[in-house]
Parts: structure tokens; sequence; C-alpha cells
């Protein structure tokens, strides 16, 4: 350990122009979600799509920046190791008082591992826990939430105090229509309960843009009882904003906040403060997911890492080859107490993936940066990740060694007698249900039924994983995605009976695709023969094609046909590409139909 003493003006100037370097990522992250408002006021939605994705890139172009910087005015991967102690130091002092204290840590992780070795990735030069509480932090502008205090019969007063509090710019179709809807289905909830001393809603001081949309978030305090809530602000078809719904509960929250959803654009003060509220309406959702929603992406990966060292602490499970149908690009392993698994892409593949590495993390990179409409998985990238040796089964050892050897070290690369077992990149998501496994579990039930009543549910079972599945589809044709393999396997059921999209090495854009008829047989001959007889380019689609892949099942046919039998028609998918071409961008709303407010020019589902 080197002495603690801070007697070195170029540890400080090293640390104040890391400081230097986080404040003008967070000013320009807080300025572009900023702008959201302003974009959402005057419906500029494909801008918003834009900043949306954009901004995804704003933290590694602002840590390039301080290396830069650091390496030009400092040559700091010169600097000795008692130096470097002292910048860290030196760091800890320059964020008392800091609004974004955890944020700023990571960012000093992010840029001191581009400078310094491998070996030196140690507690004394990076922060592996926090080193300054988030606890108490009082923004010095607008508060983290606002407090309003109705009675029963001025609750729809509060409500229109409260739209009006967000300022925004324009106009409600019938603001107090709305707030009047808002108000009795709040006091439904309270039906013969008794409004207690402390009712209250409290409301994050900012609303949250994604897309089409602002949503305010707060939750309803009476006495014991807090509920979670979310209004979705839209504009109708005259341009005039709206409530288009009264979102109740942690599980519709947790809808919204998906980490099967585009991240949020908020402009917040003090993050650690909006994570804290939000984790009150959403108990069960990791800090790391929250921080993700809020576009927040590497205090996320901080955290999930965090939380994943400390699990694996306190769990003694090995490592497996994850169960399910082997995919063709990615190896899939996961541990069975941890609720995620870590895919990695194989150094070869068959002849029939014509694909590279680098269009695989492309594809990748498309999904972090597109809107995944609630249909695709959200993926945490790492690379260089370290686990014990001694925790992994020689099979899935083997396995590695066998299709990605490139991607794999063991060795005892920290000097400490500690095996490990290094795996160069890897992709971390959440796990699901594979949708094949679910439907088998149906088969399985529906072939042996215990009683009619399981009979009955494996039914139903069966017919809302197709009816989710060809919704999938839909909702991703909305935002311009193609899945290109729609097999089951690659589809997911999650906790909440969601299916979504996980398997990403051939997905398109739907402009970029051509989506034909099959070409009538010129001849008998053709009509028999097992071989393709017309010409298919690289970037054609038969619709029509899908069903002998996908409908083998006779339940699973009928159920097919009877929702999403347009789904094997060409003329679909040749509409909604011409629709994506002309500039229309569809509504796909987390929340149900049925959850909707009526509304005449309202915007309507996909």
């Amino acid at each position: 350990m080197f002495p603690q003493r801070l007697d070195s003006p170029l540890a400080y100037d090293i640390a104040k122009a890391m400081i230097d370097g986080f404040n003008r990522h967070y000013r320009l992250f807080r300025a572009e979600s900023a702008r959201a408002k302003h974009r959402f006021e005057t419906a500029d939605w494909h801008g918003q799509q834009r900043a949306q994705r954009e901004r995804i890139e704003f933290y590694d172009l602002r840590v390039n920046e301080a290396v830069a910087r650091l390496e030009k005015e400092f040559k700091a991967g010169d600097q000795p190791m008692e130096v470097w102690h002292q910048v860290k130091l030196h760091f800890i002092g320059l964020l008392v008082d800091h609004h974004q204290p955890e944020l700023a840590e990571s960012f000093f992780n992010s840029v001191t591992t581009k400078i310094l070795h491998r070996a030196y990735f140690q507690n004394d030069f990076i922060f592996v826990r926090p080193a300054i509480s988030t606890e108490y932090i009082e923004p010095r502008g607008a508060p983290t939430y606002r407090p309003y205090y109705p009675a029963h019969d001025t609750l729809a007063d509060t409500i229109e105090q409260m739209l009006d509090d967000f300022a925004l710019q324009g106009s409600y179709a019938d603001k107090r229509r709305d707030a009047e809807r808002v108000a009795h289905v709040i006091l439904n909830r309270f039906h013969q309960v008794k409004l207690r001393a402390n009712f209250q809603l409290q409301v994050l001081s900012g609303l949250f843009f994604r897309n089409k949309g602002a949503y305010v978030v707060g939750k309803i305090m009476n006495g014991f009882t807090e509920i979670p809530f979310s209004l979705p602000i839209l504009h109708d078809s005259t341009g005039k904003f709206y409530i288009d719904a009264a979102l109740f509960g942690e599980d519709d929250l947790q809808m919204l906040f998906s980490f099967a959803r585009a991240y949020f654009m908020v402009d917040m003060e003090v993050p650690s403060a909006w994570v804290q509220f939000l984790r009150s309406l959403m108990p069960r959702k990791p800090r790391a997911e929250i921080y993700n929603a809020l576009g927040l992406a590497k205090q996320g990966k901080t955290l999930f890492y965090r939380d994943f060292l400390s699990h694996l602490n306190y769990s003694s499970d090995r490592f497996r080859i994850a169960p399910g149908i082997k995919g063709m690009v990615m190896l899939v392993f996961d541990l069975p107490s941890f609720p995620f698994v870590f895919k990695v892409i194989k150094d070869f593949y068959p002849p029939q993936k014509d694909t590279t590495r680098e269009q695989i993390k492309g594809k990748y990179m498309l999904v972090k940066q597109h809107d995944r409409v609630g249909r695709m998985a959200d993926t945490l990238e790492y690379s260089d990740v370290g686990f014990p040796l001694d925790r992994f089964e020689p099979e899935l050892i083997e396995e590695i060694q066998k299709f990605a050897p490139s991607q794999l070290e063991i060795g005892d690369r920290d000097g400490n007698g500690e095996m490990e077992v290094v795996v160069k990149h890897v992709y971390i998501e959440r796990r699901m249900i594979p949708l094949n496994i679910y439907l088998q579990e149906a088969f399985d039930t529906l072939a042996d039924p215990e009683s009619p009543a399981h009979a009955k549910r494996a039914k139903e079972q069966l017919e809302h994983a197709v009816i989710e599945y060809g919704n999938a589809i839909k909702d991703m044709v909305a935002a311009n995605i193609f899945p290109g393999d729609m097999l089951w396997k690659n589809f997911g059921v999650t906790r909440g009976g969601k299916v979504v999209f996980y398997d990403y090495d051939e997905i398109e854009y739907i402009t970029d695709c051509k989506f034909r008829k099959v070409p009538a047989p010129r001849n008998e001959e053709d009509e028999m023969s097992g071989e393709v007889w017309y010409s298919v380019g690289p970037k054609d689609v038969f619709p029509e094609t899908f069903e002998p892949f996908l409908l083998g099942n006779s339940d699973v046919r009928a159920a097919f046909m009877a929702h999403h039998a347009d789904l094997l028609d060409a003329a679909f998918w040749q509409h909604h590409k011409e629709r994506i071409q002309a500039g229309q961008m569809l509504d796909v709303f987390p929340y149900e139909e049925s959850q909707r407010f009526q509304h005449e020019g309202h915007a309507t589902h996909f």
C-alpha cells in the first residue's frame, strides 16, 4: 500500500482533469435529455428517436476525450503507481458535494482502465466499491419530486395543477376532462377506503420522454398504502396533448421501464435520488436496470457487475451450458442461480451462416441503439471478464475451447494463486423461458393431461404464446425491424408473460428487405421439385415459406391463423415497408389497449 499523502500537484491536476471530463460529459448528457421536452412539444418524433440513439455514444466519446487529454498534457500512462494512488485520493476529495458522485466514479474507472495496464486494475486504483455516499444529496435546482395534498373533492384540481407544473408549451385538448378521468380512477382504487391525513401524490419533477410519449411518474400515498402510477401524455391528430391512460401498480411500471424498451430521456440533476424514488415504485427491479432505463448505461453496467460479484460470493453452483437448442452463431452459458445468460460469439459458423464477428457485433449495436418496442432484449456488453475456474463445469470449458477458443484464456492473471477463466468478449442478457420450451410444456400437458383443468390451462398457455409471438413480430415491424430467423427458439417468455426476441445475428431493417410472393411453378417439374426453382436475392424474403417451419402443430396453426395469418402474406410486409419509407412512425405503447381512455382523434396502437 502506498502512503496516503496528498503532496503531488501532478496527481491533483490529473484528478481535476478527470472530473472536468466527467462534468463535461454529464452537462452534455443533461442538455440532450432536456431538449427532449421541446422535441415532444413540437412533435419531432424522428428527432426524438435520433437523439435517443446518438446519446448512447456520448459516454465513450467523452471517455476517449479525457484519455487523450491526460496523455497529451500529463503523459498519464507513464506516471508511477504512487502518483495514481494519489490521483484517486484527490478525485475522492473533488467528489465531496458533487451531485453525481456514483457516475463520476464509474467515469474515473473507465478512463483509468484505458490508461493503466490490466495488472493494475486493483482496488487501489479504481472504485471497486463506491467511495462517496449518494444518500440525501439535495439538488440546487428543481426538487427531485413534488408532493401534492388533495382532498377528496379537489383531486381533479390537484391533477390539473400537477400537469401545469410540467410547463409543457402547447395546449391540452381537454385538460379538465383528463384530470377528472384520472381523479375518478384514483378514487375508485380507494373505494370504501378512508382517505388518511397523509393522502398525497408524490410526482417526479420531470417528464420521462420516449418516442411519441411523455410520462408522468409518481406514487399515491394513503396511510400505509403506496401505489405507483404513471400517466402517458400523447398528441392527438390536431397536435394537442391528452392523457392516454392511467397506469397503476408495480407490474405496470415494470412494463414501462422494461429492459426490452428504449431508454428514457429525462433531465436529472441528482440521478441517484431519481433511482431511489423509482426503486420505491419497483422494489423488484435492480438499480442497474433502472440506471439503464434512464440512459445511464455505464452506471448500469458498473452496478450489474458489482451485483454479479456479490452473487458469486454468496452462491456455490457452477456455470453450465445453457439448456435449450444450441445456436449456430452464439455459445450460451448460465449460472442456474443467477437470472441472466452469457453469450459468446463463436469463432466459426456453419456454411449457411454467411457472417463475421464484426457483423454480429454490429447487429447487437443496432438493437442497442434502436427502439426495442418492448420486444427485443437489451444486452450488457463486457470485455475481459474473469470468472473463478472452479465455478465452471468441465463440459462448458470444453465447449468454449471447441467453438470459441479465441475468446478464452485460463490462468492466474492477478498473480494471487487463483485460477481464472477470462472471456474476451461477452453479452449478458436477462434469462427468459425459450418460447419453444414454453410451447413444448403445453404440448406435453395436452398429450397427457392430468385433468380437464390442466388441459384447459395448457390450451390457454399455447394460445397466449402464439398470439404474443405474432404481436412481438408486428411490434418489431412497426419499428422497422425484420427479425430474420423467426423460429420459436429465438424468442423468450418474460416473467410478465411477454414474448421477446433475443437472437440478433440475422436481424435487418424492414426497409432493406424485399418481400416477395413465391412465383407460380413454370411447369409440372417445378411443382414437384424439392429445390427452389426461382431466383433468390440476398435480402429477398418470402413470407409464405414461414408456414412449414412454424405451424407443424395443429393447435399452433389454428391459433396462428386465427390471429396472425397476415404475417404469411407478402402484402402485409410490403405495406409496412412503404409506410416506413414514407416517414410514418407507428405507436407501440408499453400498456394494453384496454388500459386506455377513449378519445376522439387519439393515436392508435399498431
